[in-house]
């Protein structure tokens, strides 16, 4: 099972007791955001960015944290051996996608608590890679400059969302962006965040030091130092697109911080997110013998 560690609900600080603390290890890749239950044709299933990063990041062989908060219906047992701190919450974060021809449609049921820095344990407050990934607004853009002995890698998409009353999902225009993209090693967004939008695309990434945009089936695109540079995804039937964003930016930040070029790690993630869309969800977190084949191709 994950190991877990609950914080009651009515804390108003988040802080680990002794005993609490002494059970927990360092990690090298710290992710923060809700974990989700989505709602499927197949019944409840484990989502969210930080569910489908922390995954990559251990595939990668890397020592993984989550700060987070869900309900006991999560069913986070998919997600062994990874460290969780969790502020329960009375419903998990719940989407259901559904997939029409104007495209997907997005529908949020509930939501979970916010997440604040004080929810972080004070080991994991320097960890070498922090992936802020929130997807319901659920916690503060500030949180970026918290992390002054670490290298933030952020997906923002949970901060360019909005819903009505019903729960229907919109994109919405990202207010305090500057309190991420200044501090931010890098900040991975999709062409749907921006709705297609390459010039507001170009203008985010004058305001930080590297952002890459996916673009599905078309791979990547890299921004630094004033360069634009794409990346071709490779040829793959196409069965769940589902999380693909999440393992590329786990991808590109942990090659990013092991190699510190952005051209390779671009690559490196923009091939092996493609393996993961010829599985179902979680299925498509990348193997062993996928990573290989993934460091051969930009290696050699």
């Amino acid at each position: 099972m994950a190991d877990l560690i609950k914080r009651r609900k009515e804390d108003s600080v988040y802080n680990l007791s002794m005993s609490e603390l002494a059970t927990l290890q360092p990690v090298e890749y710290l992710a923060l955001g809700h974990v989700a239950v989505d709602l499927t044709p197949q019944g409840k299933q484990l989502g969210g960015s930080v569910a489908y990063a922390a995954l990559t990041a251990q595939a990668l062989g890397l020592q993984v944290g989550i700060v987070t908060s869900f309900a006991e219906d999560a069913p986070v047992i998919e997600l062994a051996g990874i460290q969780i701190v969790n502020r329960p919450a009375e419903f998990s974060a719940t989407f259901e996608n559904v997939t029409t021809a104007d495209g997907r449609k997005q529908t949020l049921y509930h939501q979970a608590e916010k997440i604040y820095f004080e929810q972080v344990p004070p080991l994991w407050r320097d960890a070498p890679i922090v992936h802020l990934a929130p997807i319901a607004q659920e916690m503060d853009e500030s949180l970026a400059g918290r992390f002054s002995g670490s290298w933030v890698g952020v997906t923002p998409q949970g901060w360019m969302r909005a819903w009505d009353e019903k729960g229907q999902v919109r994109m919405k225009t990202w207010e305090n962006s500057e309190q991420v993209l200044g501090p931010a090693g890098c900040v991975t967004l999709s062409a749907e965040d921006v709705n297609h939008d390459l010039e507001l695309a170009e203008a985010l990434a004058r305001q930080t030091k590297l952002l890459c945009l996916t673009e599905g089936a078309l791979g990547s695109v890299l921004y630094w130092n004033g360069d634009r540079r794409r990346f071709r995804a490779p040829l793959v039937d196409e069965v769940d697109a589902t999380g693909a964003g999440d393992i590329f930016a786990a991808a590109l930040f942990v090659r990013l911080w092991k190699t510190r070029d952005p051209w390779e790690a671009a690559r490196f993630a923009t091939n092996l997110a493609a393996y993961s869309v010829t599985r179902v969800g979680l299925h498509g977190i990348p193997t062993q013998k996928e990573i290989e084949s993934c460091l051969m191709e930009v290696l050699w």
